[in-house]
């Protein structure tokens, strides 16, 4: 079986079967398609299954133009009918690994790909999980499944795990040309899975184990918790102080050696790094294990949307008005800058905060011009100079580079920026309100510019949430 299908992944004439055409899912079938396999991507959605099939791609980083192009090739074709999976040699899982109401794990979708799976698996088959999840998961929940079909692991079917490492909205790093991290139940399965994925990403490493690629996603994610948790608290810290945090980052980030740069917020969103770290802390639970690093990194991020609708509390009691009653307009909505995603975006709990104590919010994004929460649908209002004049506060919750931040300060009464977005920009009318604004002194010289403090040679790269 290993020889018949590695020759068929070398020929091109494997059929590949992606389950779930998400933010994942979508960008790696458009890669196996251009690679020159035949995809059958599968989706329980049949709104998704009929766009793709139509041309036209929901995902911003995958262009409808590409879907279309694969889909006249006769490369791509969606479907939301699982018998379709019996067609395919290789199948990649992709689908959500979202968190319970108690921050466990919910397995629901895998369990449901999984069994989606077994009912239609067949010897010759190579299943890869990309779903990012705890340390054990592929042995625990896919390889007895796999038993169960009669299948026999690294002779009949080639089991493994590799996790995704999408990162919606960058530029230069996507599907293809980011290493894909792979490990397998067998030295066969790590074969036939290695060739898979060589086949369309550039680089492919292989770990000694299922469980040790399931940890290196938890690790990557857990890392950046941990960090913007740590520079989240200084921010908290300068505040306290009357210093500059973000003249303290950058004159940091000048050290060429030893310090990488992170940066505060109103929190975080996006899948994985408020996700991620909790299927570790999870798992180690069971084992008896506190994580005490990955809790108190949850327990300041989670802190600062809190701290955020503070500030524009003292921001408007400086104007002597109360929250209740005022007109706030928040700059951004979407998670992280440039693109639609609002997977738990902290501008959700900065909204609903401000209108739990009595606030009138109206939201501006030029990547989502309306949303759904518990059923209801919010528009977003256009950015002109009235709806900024008119707002009492505004809250630049997400620094999209489509936004004229020079407009903002020009027109606002009030700023507050949790992103530094005006930081470079010439004083207008706006009173601007940083997340660690510095009491004016009257005592000492005043300090270079963060923006003058110069960079050492070499690249730095600036990591953001």
């Amino acid at each position: 079986m290993k020889t018949q299908l590695l020759r068929k992944i070398h020929d091109r004439s494997a059929v590949v079967g992606i389950v779930g055409l998400g933010y994942v899912g979508l960008p790696l079938a458009m890669e196996f398609a251009k690679a020159g396999f035949t995809v059958i991507g599968y989706d329980v959605s049949r709104r998704v299954v009929e766009l793709l099939n139509a041309g036209t791609s929901h995902i911003q980083d995958v262009p409808s133009p590409d879907v279309a192009e694969q889909v006249r090739l006769g490369r791509f074709v969606a479907t939301d009918d699982e018998t379709r999976l019996r067609e395919c040699d290789a199948i990649s899982i992709a689908v959500p690994t979202p968190l319970s109401k108690t921050r466990d794990p919910d397995m629901a979708y895998v369990l449901a790909a999984a069994d989606a799976i077994q009912r239609q698996a067949r010897a010759g088959m190579c299943v890869v999980l990309e779903s990012t999840t705890y340390p054990g998961t592929t042995r625990e929940l896919l390889e007895p499944r796999m038993r169960a079909a009669g299948l026999t692991i690294g002779e009949d079917v080639f089991l493994a795990f590799s996790p995704e490492r999408v990162d919606p909205g960058n530029e230069r790093w996507h599907t293809k040309n980011t290493p894909k991290v792979l490990g397998g139940i067998s030295p066969a399965c790590v074969e036939v899975a290695t060739a898979l994925y060589e086949a369309c990403i550039d680089r492919v490493v292989p770990v000694s184990s299922p469980e040790a690629a399931e940890l290196v996603k938890l690790l990557e994610n857990t890392f950046r918790a941990v960090n913007i948790g740590l520079v989240n608290e200084l921010a908290m810290i300068c505040d306290r102080l009357g210093v500059d945090v973000w003249e303290v980052i950058e004159a940091a980030g000048t050290k060429p050696f030893g310090y990488m740069k992170f940066t505060p917020g109103p929190g975080i969103g996006g899948h994985c790094i408020p996700l991620d770290p909790h299927y570790l802390a999870w798992k180690m639970r069971t084992l008896n294990y506190k994580t005490r690093f990955i809790d108190l990194a949850s327990e300041i991020n989670s802190q600062m949307p809190d701290f955020v609708v503070d500030k524009v509390a003292h921001a408007l009691n400086d104007d002597r008005k109360a929250v209740n009653g005022s007109r706030v307009l928040v700059l951004g909505v979407a998670y992280k800058r440039d693109i639609d995603d609002m997977r738990e975006s902290p501008a959700l709990d900065v909204i609903r905060l401000l209108e739990a104590r009595g606030a009138e919010v109206a939201y501006h994004d030029p990547h989502v011009p309306s949303y759904r929460e518990d059923g209801h649908e919010r528009a977003g209002v256009p950015l002109t100079a009235e709806a900024l004049a008119a707002a009492d506060a505004v809250v630049i919750v997400t620094d999209h580079r489509a936004t004229d931040w020079q407009f903002v300060v020009d027109h606002a009464r009030v700023v507050v920026d949790t992103r530094n977005a005006t930081a470079r920009l010439r004083r207008g009318s706006a009173r601007v309100i940083t997340l660690a604004t510095v009491p004016v002194r009257t005592d000492a010289p005043a300090a270079p510019a963060a923006a003058a403090i110069a960079e050492p040679a070499g690249e730095l790269q600036p990591v953001g949430h």
